[in-house]
């Protein structure tokens, strides 16, 4: 009887690690695998004569009150303790701001600045709705079991459609721009990330902030890192090969017309193979 009872107890434990340890194994294959571009036509749409602008100067007083942009790891941070509740009430000002804009109607490239604004707004936003924490990995507020983070949540409604981070980057910004330097300007709140840039994106900027932050990116150790003859690049570039050539290849010609490090010589002619690293801490001084 009491060998019965055991082996049944057994049983019911062994089920339960074979679960979390299977649970465990396809989060972490959940995070490292991106998604790739699935168009959500409905947002290709513009008006290209349109020449209204958006205000986005909410935004900037904000990085350039809480960005911290000469740490001395060259990592810019947010201080997320540091926020008031009066600029706390000032970026949710703005995202509702950005809600109400008929971003349909817009020029194209008026578009493409508020889509990146919007994504690292919400980030920010997220990051102190649940501040404190480590990662932004930890906020597990995105639909389905095994998810993690907030990119699958849906946190804002633009047009009567509910949008999520996911769907600004995988659904509007890639497909539709097909730009891979926006993975440059799209900042995750994690130190692995390229830097969140000082200043809102606008028509004037967008493309000198999105080739100073690749340049940036590719030749800071979080980018690109070269050691006995190898090449270490960020995670960026696996996720999202297949908007660097989808290949190693692809990958590697495009980190050549940036890298001016050490290596820069032999990665032109570099075939060994790449290895990968990313950091999910949280990114505040």
């Amino acid at each position: 009887m009491f060998k019965a009872k055991n082996t049944k107890k057994h049983i019911v434990l062994l089920g339960v690690c074979v679960w979390f340890v299977c649970g465990s194994i396809l989060q972490s294959t959940l995070v490292v695998a991106a998604p790739s571009p699935d168009l959500w036509a409905r947002w290709q749409t513009n008006s290209p004569g349109n020449s209204q602008i958006i205000d986005h100067s909410k935004w900037t007083v904000l990085l350039k009150k809480y960005l911290v942009i000469n740490h001395p790891t060259g990592i810019n941070r947010f201080r997320y303790k540091d926020i008031t509740p009066k600029d706390r009430q000032t970026l949710d000002e703005y995202l509702i701001q950005l809600q109400s804009v008929q971003i349909s109607s817009l020029n194209p490239k008026v578009q493409k600045a508020y889509w990146v604004n919007l994504y690292n707004a919400l980030t920010i936003q997220v990051i102190l709705n649940h501040y404190p924490v480590k990662s932004i990995m930890d906020i597990d507020i995105s639909p389905g079991f095994f998810s993690s983070g907030p990119w699958g949540a849906k946190l804002v409604t633009l047009e009567k459609e509910a949008i999520s981070l996911n769907d600004i980057e995988h659904r509007i910004l890639r497909p539709i721009f097909n730009d891979n330097r926006l993975h440059y300007a799209l900042n995750c709140a994690s130190i692995g990330c390229p830097n969140r840039q000082p200043t809102a994106f606008t028509v004037s900027n967008t493309e000198k902030l999105l080739e100073s932050a690749a340049g940036e990116y590719i030749n800071s150790p979080r980018g690109v890192m070269f050691s006995k003859g190898t090449f270490r690049v960020s995670n960026i570039y696996k996720w999202f090969q297949v908007d660097f050539g989808n290949s190693e290849k692809g990958v590697i010609r495009h980190l050549g017309k940036y890298f001016q490090g050490e290596g820069a010589e032999q990665l032109k002619t570099y075939e060994k193979g790449l290895s990968y690293d990313y950091n999910w801490q949280l990114n505040e001084p």
